[in-house]
């Protein structure tokens, strides 16, 4: 059984830095692709980034630059380092893995 737990999320001030983490078991955590999305409040979700079983990534215009995916293959980790957050960051992030999803993380962006 696939499972994704994230975890990180919190209160911020803009410009202010986050690292989100998401614990992933119950599949070849190296061999997937795998993917951040966001869903603002009110809003639907919106794809953030993805990383590849190459390593290589990419992400949406949004957040490139500020937002940085890595993942520890031993730990079987996936990461989000979120940089220079502003409110519009403001959502619940989803880490997931083909139709898999997680219970998602709060991440609040506010003075």
């Amino acid at each position: 059984e696939v499972q994704l737990v994230e975890s990180g999320g919190g209160l911020v001030q803009p410009g202010g830095s986050l690292r989100l983490s998401c614990a992933a078991s119950g599949f070849a955590f190296s061999m997937h692709s795998m993917s951040w999305v966001r869903q603002a409040p009110g809003k639907g979700l919106e794809w953030v980034s993805g990383i590849f079983p190459s390593g290589g990534s990419s992400y949406s215009d949004a957040v490139k630059g500020r937002f940085t995916v890595s993942r520890n293959r031993a730990g079987n980790t996936l990461y989000l380092q979120m940089n220079n957050l502003k409110p519009d960051d403001t959502a619940v992030y989803y880490c997931r893995v083909d139709n898999n999803w997680g219970q998602g993380t709060q991440v609040t962006v506010s003075s």
